[in-house]
This record gives structure tokens, sequence and C-alpha cells, in this order.
């Protein structure tokens, strides 16, 4: 017991709580607050994961990666407006802005870098994205919160589940750990938890119909497509051969190691509780 107490890396252990707790605080408060101060946050959260993604594909400053900035920047400005029915045209911009910087510098440029540079922007930016869009929508306040009880709760459920009845490997490639009973236990750990808080806060919605099923809804469909979110970043770094996508987060890596699950389940929140608005 000893031995293995002292191989506990207690400093890492405390950094990483802490710089945790950090991003959770300023997350969360200025998730509450809205407007222009969660604006801000998400925004900067999106930029760096960009570059980060960028990073990893070794494109961060070539042409196509600036023109990947510029278009991300310009998602962004859509947002601010709440044009939202003007994001798919902002989007087919950043197509042709890339495609463009890739057949004026063919020479200079592969296909695979421009490829990277789009996916870069739809993954990073235009997926987080939604977490803003729910913000602003009636009710956002509240329904905001169910992105991390969808990412994060079926994190947790998925962990205590496994560690109990995991038996069966859901993607030994990828993620040794990971069990298929855990991420039942996860979807269902998620919907649960999901279910409590539309019935805690659900008399404070005001265009939300059946407040416990949509909320419940919605957490187990953003737990089934968080799992491949977390897998989906994992197969990106492991086909890159690096631990992280960068060091901005002390004890974590990337912002990107910390909302890969988070990019998958803000849209899949937005539309199931879209569907459910009266």
């Amino acid at each position: 017991m000893a031995n293995s107490l002292k191989k506990i890396d207690y400093k890492n252990l405390i950094t990483r709580f802490v710089s945790g707790i950090i991003l959770l605080a300023i997350v969360v408060s200025t998730g509450v607050l809205g407007g222009w101060f969660f604006y801000a946050v998400i925004f900067a959260i999106s930029m760096i994961g960009l570059w980060e993604f960028y990073k990893m594909a070794g494109i961060s400053r070539r042409p196509v990666g600036i023109a990947g900035y510029a278009s991300g920047v310009l998602l962004w400005i859509i947002m601010a407006l709440q044009l939202e029915e003007y994001l798919p045209a902002a989007l087919i911009l950043g197509f042709f802005a890339i495609m463009g910087v890739y057949v004026f510098h063919f020479v200079h440029t592969e296909v695979t870098e421009a490829l990277y540079a789009f996916f870069g922007l739809f993954y990073v930016v235009f997926l987080l994205g939604f977490m803003y869009r729910i913000r602003v929508m009636d009710d956002g306040v509240f329904l905001l919160w169910l992105i991390l009880l969808g990412a994060w709760g079926c994190d947790l459920s998925a962990y205590c589940i496994g560690i109990v009845f995991g038996k069966h490997k859901m993607a030994p490639d990828l993620s040794p750990k990971k069990t298929i009973e855990g991420a039942v236990g996860g979807v269902l750990g998620a919907a649960f938890l999901g279910a409590m808080y539309g019935a805690l806060f659900g008399s404070k919605f005001v265009r939300i119909d059946y407040p416990v099923f949509a909320c419940g809804a919605s957490c187990a469909a953003a737990a089934l497509i968080s799992m491949i979110g977390d897998l989906a970043a994992s197969a990106f770094k492991r086909s890159h051969n690096i631990k992280d996508f960068s060091k901005i987060m002390p004890g974590h890596g990337g912002l990107l190691d910390r909302f890969d699950s988070v990019i998958f389940v803000a849209p899949v929140i937005f539309y199931v509780v879209k569907f459910f608005m009266r």
C-alpha cells in the first residue's frame, strides 16, 4: 500500500484539479451571465481549439490555416448578430476561401491540408458554436447545462458502471478501458440526471413541453453521441502520435482534450430541445 501511494503524482493531481476547477468556474459563471461574457469565452475556446487542431495537422501557420481562422471569425460574427439562417452560407464561404487558397497555392499546398482546414472549421468552430446558440435560445440559461449533464454525466456514469460491471471492450484499439456495459450505464445515467434536472427546474421553462421527458431524452441522445466524440478525439491523436492536443491546460492538455465530447453533444441538445419547444 505504501509503495502504491508513493507512485501517485500528487503535484500533477492538484494541478489537474485546480486548472479543471478554474475552467469550469469560467464556463459556469459566464454561462449564467450570458450575453457578451459567454460569447467571449466560447469564442476564445473555439478559436484556441481550432489552433490546437490545426497544430496537430501541421497547418496552424499555413495559408489554408489562416483562411480557416478567418472563416471561424466570420462564423462568430454571424452568431453575434444572431443571423442563424446565414450560418450555412458563412460555412460555404469558409469552404470557398479554403479552396481558393488551395488552388492558388496548389504547388505548395497538399490536398490533405485543405481537407484538414475545412474539417477543423466545421468540427471545432461550427459545432462548438452550438453552446452559444443554445444560451441565446428561450430558456437558454437552463438548457445550457444539459450539455454538461449529457457529456460529463455520461462520463461519470460510464466510469462507475464500467468499474463494477465492465467486461466487454467497446473500442479496444482506441480506449482499452471503455466497455459496452459502461457505455450503457453512461447513457442511462445521463438520462436519469437529465430527467432529474427537468423535474427540478422544469417549472421555470417557458417554452419547453414535458420538461422531464425532454431533458431526459436530450441527455440520453447526447450521451450516445458524446462517446463518439471522445473516441474521435482519441483517434485523431493516435493517428498523429500525440498524447494531448496542446499543453495550454496544466494537467489536462489542450482545450480540445476537455471539450472533445462537448463538441458533439452541443448540436444534439440544440436540436432535441427544439423538437420539444412550443
